[in-house]
């Protein structure tokens, strides 16, 4: 069904200036098209782009602003002719929420290379002149084109960070062929990105060693996560760490930042 007319109150948690603080805030998002779907967010990743548009490190940013571009939730309404949604199902959203749906890059699904520019889920300027506002919100409406189906069975909570730092690491694996049983994968810090590489990496049954500066990450890595090395790179004697793993995986090694 549709709402052309009806626009919701959405409470969000909005910075007002560089300081990046954020405060409650209240706006109307646009109304529901007939072929958007409006999702109630359960739940969104924190992402470092958070903090830098917040803080206006880019020099961009658009007050206020309300952050947030890893959204998960359940589909509360759709329009008169959304076909692959329905009420109550379990969506995602991600770093962008439209494109111009009408050049090569959008017709072969690549919308985030558009050549009129992806519009980002926050802080950017929609086709209708209107600012986006993210995922620190109560409810978003967006066009089904950029929605993703999330498995009924999957936590809501474990879906929101892959619409970013999930997609940023399985991306370059996928091109790089790394989901192949018996390869080697070394991740260079075990941050956010560097989690979701070393889960990514052991459910493809890959070889997994994650290389830090700082011991503390040693017992998350190696016993939490699953990593089968862990190396200090600070460490004298790092190098013949490396070799003596680079030996014993014999082929197939490569080594990625996904920092």
């Amino acid at each position: 069904m549709s709402s052309e007319s009806v626009k919701d109150d959405c409470f969000a948690w909005a910075a007002r200036d560089p300081s990046g603080v954020l405060s409650p805030y209240k706006f109307s998002r646009r109304a529901l098209g007939k072929d958007d779907v409006s999702l109630k967010i359960t739940h969104c990743g924190v992402c470092y782009a958070d903090v830098i548009w917040s803080k206006n490190k880019h020099g961009d940013s658009r007050y206020p602003l309300v952050p947030g571009h890893e959204i998960a939730g359940i589909v509360k309404e759709v329009g008169s002719t959304v076909s692959n949604f329905k009420v109550g199902d379990h969506v995602g959203v991600g770093t962008y929420v439209n494109s111009c749906r009408e050049c090569e890059y959008c017709n072969d699904r690549d919308e985030v290379s558009c050549e009129k520019g992806a519009i980002f889920t926050f802080n950017g300027i929609d086709a209708d002149g209107s600012i986006t506002r993210g995922g620190y919100s109560s409810h978003i409406i967006v066009h089904e084109a950029y929605c993703f189906r999330i498995p009924d069975g999957y936590p809501l909570a474990s879906a929101a960070p892959l619409l970013c730092a999930g997609i940023t690491v399985y991306n370059p694996m996928m091109r790089h062929k790394m989901n192949q049983p018996g390869k080697s994968l070394g991740v260079i810090g075990l941050g956010g990105l560097g989690h979701m590489a070393v889960k990514f990496g052991k459910a493809f049954g890959l070889k997994v060693t994650v290389l830090s500066t700082s011991i503390s990450k040693k017992e998350e890595a190696l016993c939490v996560l699953g990593a089968d090395n862990f190396v200090i790179t600070s460490d004298q004697r790092a190098d013949e760490g490396l070799a003596q793993i680079t030996r014993l995986h014999n082929r197939h090694s490569i080594w990625r930042s996904p920092i």
